[in-house]
């Protein structure tokens, strides 16, 4: 089926006190239940380490030329399900797996200072609690400062904006393996819905740009 959308989803790999990255936990539950007939999946783990995210998230976004990317990361500060809507460019000191960090400690030299989602997160927000599922999501607009902050700024640069990223908390504390994956499924599901409503209005603002441009070749 040449239709389907296809949607990546990234978790990371163990570092710091996070011995189980629930978040890599929770991507792999997710492929396990999938995001439906019309959605093509494909999932990988990205090291913590600022030089094989700058390698990997253009090879990602070139290669599947996805609607949507969506990282998930952990932060031993949450107890919710957390939807963040922007990436940062400066503040990058904290040093990665290889105990390194950027010299310039920012993602892209001359990069804009914060990028925005073109998902509304608050929407997804909104909606995902309204389903009661047992799980809690909130929005954030600082994901940390991190390779989590540095991933999503990347990606939300390379994709133009369609990408997205979910904070999740350690295992257990609340939720198990297979609330989490649930949860991601539910989340990344109602983005895609409101992705397809940005792009109709995208269209439709062509389409009223294309009318008006002939209306004035015809006078």
């Amino acid at each position: 089926m040449g239709n389907k959308k296809k949607v990546i989803v990234t978790g990371f790999e163990p570092f710091g006190e996070h011995a189980v990255n629930s978040s890599w936990v929770a991507v792999q539950e997710l492929e396990r239940l999938g995001l439906g007939e019309a959605v093509d999946l494909f999932v990988c783990e990205v090291p913590v380490e600022y030089k094989a995210v700058q390698n990997l998230l253009p090879s990602l976004w070139e290669q599947h030329l996805p609607q949507l990317v969506v990282h998930v990361g952990v932060s031993g500060l949450a107890s919710t399900i957390t939807l963040e809507q922007c990436g940062h460019n400066n503040g990058y000191k904290r040093l990665d797996n290889c105990c390194f960090c950027p010299a310039s400690h920012c993602c892209m030299e001359d990069g804009p200072d914060c990028i925005s989602s073109l998902v509304d997160m608050d929407k997804v927000c909104e909606s995902v609690n309204a389903s009661d599922m047992g799980v809690t999501v909130s929005v954030s607009k600082d994901a940390g400062r991190y390779l989590c902050d540095f991933t999503y700024y990347s990606s939300l640069f390379l994709g133009h904006g369609r990408s997205a990223f979910i904070h999740v908390p350690p295992l257990g504390k609340p939720y198990s393996s297979q609330q989490l994956g649930r949860a991601l499924r539910a989340v990344i599901q109602e983005m895609l819905t409101l992705l397809d409503g940005v792009d109709d209005d995208q269209h439709h603002c062509r389409d009223h740009l294309d009318s008006a441009v002939m209306a004035s070749a015809d006078s």
